[in-house]
């Protein structure tokens, strides 16, 4: 296992989805491959990345086929991270061909949503990165039951990740805030109830969308205000004008060709949906060989 996979993403993490995926599939019941292939036909196979991309997901493809059978054996030319171009063989796998076929759809599937992932993700950091030194973060916009290996996907492809669930921190919405309303709550006296009630070490985020919204919130003391849906040029003076300590972040309608406008402002941090509902799986094929 590679390390940044080893010291970022649990194993039993990895284990647990890639059983689940094998499972769905029906994997062991593989009607075609038991009824066309000799149980001892052995076969080699290599990973072909058929687009230039990031590299990820390396190991959990191994996990798919260690699953079926653990006298399949993955060779990986690349680490996760790496930059792929067009037309490269990233690993080389061989052993039993039954097993090698039924594990195949999830192995690649697996393997062509992470890349795609790490992929966009890199895009986005350097596009962030000619216009500021702003961090790229993810957000909670992922496909269920497979958070923790695409937030894993954002880390490797060199963006980072935002709270990784509702009990990492504090962000209050345009959504409390109208709760807080109906209840006759300011502002102020619904960032006082979060400072109040939740644990000390976590910082309290409020989103807003104009700069009297902005003004109020950095007044009642928030540590991060998150600027929703405005353009840079509405950003840039509330960024400039606010106290020393305040972290900004910007959010809703940034996309590759707007973020680094965006950096420009000078917030600290841009999250971006993008990362991971709408990355395409890079085109990855497994070019298998009988023996």
């Amino acid at each position: 296992m590679t390390d940044l996979l080893a010291g970022h993403l649990d194993p039993a993490i990895i284990a647990a989805a890639v059983a689940s995926a094998l499972d769905e599939d029906r994997a062991v019941f593989d009607v075609t491959t038991h009824t066309t292939v000799a149980p001892d036909q052995q076969g080699h196979g290599f990973f072909l990345f058929k687009q230039s991309g990031i590299l990820c997901g390396i190991d959990i493809a191994r996990e798919a086929f260690d699953q079926l059978s653990p006298e399949l054996e993955l060779a990986a030319f690349y680490d996760d991270g790496d930059y792929i171009e067009d037309g490269a063989e990233v690993a080389e796998i061989t052993g039993p061909l039954s097993a090698m076929l039924s594990a195949e759809r999830v192995a690649l599937n697996f393997l062509q949503r992470l890349s795609g992932i790490a992929t966009i993700s890199r895009q986005y950091v350097e596009e962030a990165a000619a216009g500021g030194l702003t961090r790229v973060v993810d957000t909670r916009k992922t496909t269920p039951g497979l958070r923790a290996l695409e937030r894993y996907a954002v880390r490797t492809g060199g963006a980072h990740n935002h709270r990784d669930n509702l009990q990492d921190g504090v962000l209050i919405k345009d959504n409390h805030l109208a709760a807080g309303a109906a209840r006759g709550l300011s502002i102020a006296e619904v960032i006082a109830l979060a400072r109040d009630g939740a644990p000390h070490s976590l910082r309290i985020e409020v989103e807003v969308d104009t700069p009297d919204q902005a003004a109020e919130v950095i007044a009642a003391g928030a540590d991060i205000v998150l600027l929703d849906n405005m353009d840079p040029d509405t950003m840039r003076p509330i960024v400039e004008g606010a106290p020393a300590g305040v972290l900004f972040e910007a959010s809703g309608g940034v996309n590759i060709g707007t973020i680094r406008a965006i950096a420009a402002t000078g917030v600290q941090l841009v999250s971006v949906g993008a990362l991971t509902h709408s990355a395409p799986s890079l085109d990855i094929s497994l070019d298998v060989r009988p023996a």
